[in-house]
């Protein structure tokens, strides 16, 4: 069954707990070409920040995805297209994988599980706060991470293998492993997209990168010119 992710090459990451660059404008946002936005962050974000993003955006025609950290910010929106839900495969202990997700369950009123999907975690910038948050043994090899995107798609079914190098450009050689392990899941990519260079290089070895500091520290032009990058090594490869 195809999933809507299956088409993506560009997601926008937006941080409920910063601002826009000055000039900057959730239209903006809106019209850069990503093909889908995703709300979320891992430090200081509540309910009342993610409705402010999802009611500046919800008027535009791009899908929305909530990606809470915690069960407590879940926002319940007909606007949003659907829940992405991280579960950290290679976390230090087993709260990041399945511990926090028994929470998620208990949330008033439950989950909307039609719109609900798990993303495949494997962390690799060990100063980053996903990776200190979740305790990730980022010492990993590219076969490693390959291994892990195996048992992600064929033992837990997962739709979204998540290779995130937060905050720093990551390893093509690792990230091409990764890709290369799976069959039908979609692998996504976070990390040091700044440019088009950086953008088009990943997407060589990605399905879908993901962009989310660059909109707060550079603003959308800067946020185009990813989408145009990763979609023309989309297209050439595509030719080839």
């Amino acid at each position: 069954m195809s999933t809507p992710w299956t088409d993506w090459d560009h997601v926008l990451k937006v941080d409920p707990d910063k601002d826009l660059r000055d000039g900057d404008t959730f239209a903006d946002v809106c019209e850069t070409g990503t093909d889908a936005i995703e709300i979320g962050g891992t430090l200081d974000i509540t309910a009342d920040k993610m409705q402010r993003v999802v009611d500046a955006c919800e008027a535009y025609d791009v899908p929305l995805y909530q990606e809470p950290s915690n069960p407590g910010v879940v926002i319940d929106d007909d606007a949003l297209d659907g829940y992405l839900v991280p579960t950290v495969f290679n976390a230090g202990g087993p709260f990041w994988i399945t511990g926090a997700h028994k929470e998620w369950v208990r949330i008033d009123n439950g989950l909307d599980w039609e719109r609900t999907h798990t993303e495949a975690y494997i962390v690799l910038n060990p100063e980053a706060s996903v990776a200190q948050l979740t305790d990730a043994d980022c010492d990993l090899s590219a076969d490693d991470v390959a291994a892990y995107a195996r048992v992600a798609e064929r033992m837990f079914g997962q739709e979204i293998v998540y290779v995130e190098y937060s905050g720093t450009f990551g390893d093509t050689e690792t990230v091409g492993a990764a890709r290369a392990a799976l069959d039908d899941a979609t692998l996504f990519y976070g990390g040091g997209i700044h440019d088009y260079d950086s953008a088009h290089e990943m997407g060589k070895h990605a399905d879908t990168i993901v962009v989310g500091d660059l909109l707060h520290d550079e603003g959308v032009d800067a946020v185009r010119e990813t989408v145009e990058g990763v979609r023309d090594a989309h297209a050439e490869l595509a030719d080839v």
